[in-house]
């Protein structure tokens, strides 16, 4: 397994579980963020199932593009994840956004491994 293949099974593994956990766990995870709206959590949860998948496919495929398209994602989720925490919009618990950070923190340190792989492909 070549340091690209070991970087996107990395995250595949994370997103998988992460997304397994939401979807099981969508209401604990309502409780702690003192929400009554589970439905944002299991519908996460979903999306990362799905994004897992295709993470999966791409650790044998390497497609140069589809890779490139898997860290803007990621990328994308730390933007979101910090905006989240700077404006509070869902007035989320201060636990609620320890976790979101911690979570951007790993998903960015994943993107960042994830290209510095593919550079040197």
């Amino acid at each position: 397994m070549n340091p690209l293949q070991k970087a996107l099974k990395i995250n595949a593994l994370f997103s998988s579980l992460s997304g397994l956990l939401i979807v099981a766990l969508h209401q604990q995870i309502a409780t702690v963020f003192e929400t009554s709206n589970t439905t944002v959590f299991w519908s996460v949860g979903l999306i990362l199932i799905y994004f897992a998948l295709t993470i999966w496919y791409e650790i044998k495929a390497q497609r140069k593009l589809a890779i490139i398209w898997i860290i803007i994602q990621d990328y994308t989720w730390v933007l979101a994840s910090v905006i989240l925490i700077l404006f509070n919009p869902f007035k989320i618990t201060f636990i609620g956004n320890f976790i979101i950070g911690a979570i951007a923190l790993i998903v960015l340190f994943m993107g960042i491994n994830q290209m510095i792989a593919l550079q040197r492909k």
